[in-house]
């Protein structure tokens, strides 16, 4: 699964880089560096939701408040599948 994180100059201001650093540490708890690869991209063209995050063809929008309980939804709940 491929984890795609905005990291262009809004998203950043919004805290794209402790999203990076919750996603790492939740894989890492996990053991899931095998089956979840996170990418970076410049601007996704959505500045206005926040920062953005995609997992295929799903954008979601995040903060760094909510990135727990997206990783356990969307995440977790997609390599259960």
């Amino acid at each position: 699964m491929v984890v795609t994180i905005c990291i262009g100059s809004s998203c950043h201001i919004k805290g794209s880089r402790e999203i990076v650093r919750i996603l790492e540490q939740q894989i890492a708890l996990h053991k899931l560096e095998n089956k979840v690869e996170l990418n970076g991209s410049f601007c996704m063209g959505q500045c206005v939701k926040g920062v953005c995050v995609k997992i295929g063809e799903d954008i979601f929008s995040l903060s760094p408040e909510n990135t727990n309980n997206f990783f356990e939804k969307e995440v977790l709940g997609r390599l259960k599948e």
